[in-house]
């Protein structure tokens, strides 16, 4: 019995004790935060900024002109320039060498051949149904085998195909001529559904662009696609800025499925494919701005994957590299940074999974003895890459 008094006692003595510091808490001034207004949460999968594998690099120099329009130089589309045009007849105007060759291919061997050979077979066709009808013919020909004819249509597609074969081979060989030195590299990376560009030979700086959504589709106070940014479904929240006359080596690769880097005016399209490097080379010759889209069918946003290229001078696209906090190279000196594969062994991803086990496990020697263990291991990092826009 005195032992289950003291209990008792001991439960009403803490319960008491609790209720007066509760007292004293409530009494106490409780120091006042100013609350900050935080924006609605967009709905899901209607976010206006893609989610990105990396964040992008942020300017060095957020203030620099050469950053007028996230990004670029603030230069305004034009009319039938580096963009579709409503019952436009033919393929856009070029503005690289390849690409004013096979415009030319184009308009003067494709398509006057194309034209010759259906007005040739619309008048055969016509010739005999009016030469062989019933009526003009009612007792049919018993022919069956004419050796001249034969040999004329064997012979005559393989000549048309030979001589447009020639020009042919010719441009799909300068296509994918290999770039010279002193040529800028761009590394283009496929996501779904947006794309990441790096420039390795110039501090390894990295762009992510979004496609801009219209004024109807975006929360209030958030960016939406104009008349200066370029035409709707093309306009894209971070152009990407290349130099007027100086060879540009284009890299294609992708983090999840096939997508296509597709440039109508600089006539390139190169698959961009999961832990594979696709190459191509052109030297843009005209400063403008250009506008192209993912050309692979790559999920239920395909449709959703803008290209924005600013081609400026060689002296604006330097002031642009400084103010994203690139370097520029030697000039006329040959690329000597590795482009890894996504997923490779020297890849930045494997680089740093490599290092977050040597840091809590120990590095290997020889391959065959482990190193002890560190008791203190390093603190890990569980959130990884950054998710930007979720």
């Amino acid at each position: 019995m005195t032992t289950r008094m003291r209990k008792l006692g001991l439960k009403l003595g803490l319960a008491a004790g609790l209720a007066l510091a509760g007292v004293a808490n409530a009494a106490a001034p409780v120091p006042q935060i100013a609350a900050t207004p935080q924006a609605a949460a967009a709905p899901a999968g209607v976010s206006n900024i893609a989610p990105t594998t990396s964040e992008a690099t942020p300017p060095a120099n957020p203030a620099s002109p050469a950053l007028a329009v996230d990004g670029a130089t603030g230069l305004r589309p034009q009319a039938g320039v580096g963009q579709p045009v409503d019952g436009l007849l033919g393929v856009q105007p070029q503005v690289t060498k390849n690409g004013e060759f096979a415009q030319w291919m184009h308009d003067a061997i494709l398509v006057p051949v194309i034209t010759a050979i259906c007005l040739f077979v619309l008048a055969l066709l016509a010739w005999v149904v009016f030469r062989y009808r019933r009526s003009a013919n009612p007792t049919p020909s018993k022919t069956s085998h004419n050796t001249v004819i034969e040999v004329i249509w064997t012979l005559l597609p393989v000549v048309i195909l030979v001589l447009i074969a020639v020009p042919s081979i010719g441009l799909l060989q300068a296509q994918f001529r290999p770039a010279p030195s002193g040529a800028v590299t761009l590394k283009a990376i496929g996501n779904q559904w947006y794309w990441t560009y790096q420039y390795p030979d110039h501090g390894g700086f990295e762009v992510t662009a979004n496609m801009l959504k219209e004024r109807n589709e975006v929360e209030p106070g958030t960016r939406f696609r104009t008349d200066a940014d370029g035409p709707a479904l093309l306009a894209t929240d971070n152009r990407i800025v290349l130099p007027v006359g100086v060879p540009i080596r284009l890299i294609t690769t992708a983090n999840d499925v096939i997508h296509s880097w597709a440039m109508p005016a600089f006539w390139i399209k190169l698959d961009a494919i999961p832990g594979r490097l696709n190459e191509t080379s052109f030297t843009i010759d005209k400063p403008g701005l250009y506008f192209g889209q993912c050309s692979e069918l790559c999920g239920s946003r395909h449709a959703y994957m803008p290209i924005a290229v600013e081609a400026v001078s060689p002296a604006q696209f330097a002031a642009w590299v400084r103010a994203k906090g690139g370097t520029m190279p030697t000039p006329g000196q040959a690329s000597d940074k590795v482009i890894p594969q996504p997923g490779a062994a020297v890849s930045e991803i494997k680089a740093d999974e490599a290092a977050a086990v040597n840091a809590t496990t120990g590095p290997v020697e020889n391959a065959t003895i482990t190193a002890p263990a560190i008791t203190q291991g390093a603190t890990g990092n569980p959130a990884g890459p950054g998710n930007a826009g979720q």
